[in-house]
């Protein structure tokens, strides 16, 4: 069983994750009220049956003082008697508890029993295991109605990428892919478009992900900016008529290992010379000089350059205004961030499932966040990108 203190402190430690754990403390919370209250009137709230002990009268409105910050709960009223959830009291002992069993039902979702057991140490009656799956059918509804939301709009840049996590499977502990899609439309909104959990970054599982993608009305995309898995560049081929965007950062990292420790700064200072260029002709022009100069010394370098020109210097045909951020994966790496610091506390997951309910959930919080912020990209250039539009693309991929 997770540990209480330990798995708590962890999770509240992490300042981005506060909104995210109060938001299902609340959640959780109030839904183990209803269900305790459920259970000691003997009938669900509005059941018409003969059995029923008590009703249902009402709610009344507390602040509930956590670690976490302040959340507002409705303690659920009774006809006949009075009702006072007992883990309000002692607070940071519940705390623990009800952070426990958010970790169990809402991040796992195994073991009812383990669950069962932490309820009862809040002071409960313990729930059945119906109620247990019916809680955390409701969250898994609210992350996959967001999940399998209808795309709409163009969406003329789309970011992919992906992240490992350890999940059992037939007794073995393995690695599998957690692949996420964010996208910005033409009023220059990032999204989480989507994400899926597979065994590999294999072509198929990247395909049926892209299509899926589509089938919820993803369209207008003119970029597709990921690194160069080669399973990921075919997916892309099959499914869009779009240009793909070899991610800069990871290229830099690819051309540096071509290079000794002691001359990788050299080698970068050069490289970026050609990203210093304002026109796509000049770019192209100075990666040739570059790629000429290190012939010599670093053939296999000046090799890699000679292929990936194209597919690297992809972004210089679209806006000057979008190529910062269309150039890398960077929007991208944040929110992979912030899903292994919350995965790692984890460590390891009993089921696909219980990792698309939690990532899930971290999109979810995110995008939620982006929607209060700024405008992620100027709407310069939108136009240019629109499907009313066709920009001059020289490295097209084509399915």
């Amino acid at each position: 069983m997770t540990n209480p203190s330990m798995a708590c402190t962890e999770l509240i430690e992490k300042g981005a994750d506060v909104d995210v754990l109060r938001e299902m403390l609340q959640f959780v919370a109030q839904r183990m009220m209803d269900l305790d209250v459920e259970g000691r009137c003997g009938a669900a709230y509005g059941e018409r049956d003969d059995a029923r002990e008590n009703s249902r009268n009402g709610y009344r409105d507390r602040l509930w003082e956590t670690r976490a910050g302040a959340i507002g709960l409705r303690i659920p009223k009774l006809r006949k008697g009075s009702y006072f959830p007992p883990f309000l009291e002692p607070r940071r002992t519940a705390e623990k508890a009800l952070a426990a069993v958010i970790q169990e039902a809402y991040i796992q979702g195994v073991s009812t029993r383990s669950v069962d057991n932490l309820v009862k140490a809040m002071g409960m009656t313990g729930i059945s295991s119906s109620q247990v799956s019916r809680l955390c059918a409701e969250i898994d509804e609210r992350v996959n109605a967001f999940l399998n939301r209808p795309i709409e709009g163009d969406w003329p840049y789309l970011w992919i990428d992906a992240t490992y996590v350890k999940v059992r499977s037939s007794g073995r502990i393995v690695s599998v892919a957690v692949i996420i899609a964010v996208g910005v439309n033409t009023d220059g909104t990032r999204e989480v478009l989507g994400m899926a959990v597979g065994p590999s970054e294999a072509e198929p599982f990247w395909s049926d992900f892209l299509r899926s993608l589509r089938h919820r009305g993803l369209r207008g995309t003119r970029l597709v900016i990921s690194d160069s898995h080669v399973g990921l560049k075919a997916a892309i081929a099959k499914v869009f008529n779009a240009t793909w965007q070899r991610c800069r950062v990871h290229f830099m990292r690819n051309a540096l290992a071509y290079a000794g420790k002691g001359q990788r700064q050299m080698v970068l200072a050069l490289i970026n010379t050609v990203f210093a260029q304002e026109t796509t002709e000049a770019a192209h022009a100075q990666w040739r000089v570059v790629a000429d100069q290190l012939r010599e010394k670093f053939p296999k370098l000046s090799a890699m350059l000679d292929e990936a020109e194209h597919d690297v210097l992809a972004f210089m045909d679209f806006p000057k205004a979008h190529r910062k951020q269309i150039a890398s994966t960077n929007p991208l790496e944040r929110v992979n961030a912030e899903i292994k610091r919350r995965t790692d506390v984890v460590g390891i997951f009993p089921s696909d499932s219980s990792i698309t309910r939690l990532v899930g959930a971290l999109l979810l919080e995110q995008n939620d966040e982006w929607q209060l912020n700024r405008r992620y990209m100027q709407l310069e250039g939108m136009e240019a990108v629109s499907d009313n539009q066709t920009p001059r693309l020289s490295a097209v991929i084509t399915g």
